[in-house]
């Protein structure tokens, strides 16, 4: 059995049918490597907290905030909108 996979690795046709794969691989990997880089230098991301502990001062009036709530019971707010 591992015989056939070595004797067939060797073909060239088989060879070059993996080229457009490994290259595929290679592009995703280093698409989902940059955006992953990219997330990990956000403004709301905090990796050094002796040079700058607060950096969500640094962000102007205008920026719209991500805010999560886990303790609160939005069922019991008062919406000021129409109730569907």
């Amino acid at each position: 059995m591992l015989g056939a996979v070595f004797r067939s690795a060797t073909n060239r046709t088989f060879k070059m049918s993996l080229i457009p794969q490994f290259f595929f691989i290679c592009l995703g990997i280093g698409g989902a490597s940059l955006y992953l880089f990219r997330l990990a230098r956000g403004p709301y991301v905090v990796w050094n907290k002796t040079n700058n502990p607060e950096p969500w001062n640094k962000l102007d009036p205008t920026y719209q905030y991500k805010f999560v709530a886990i303790s609160t019971d939005y069922k019991n707010l008062k919406k000021d909108g129409p109730k569907f």
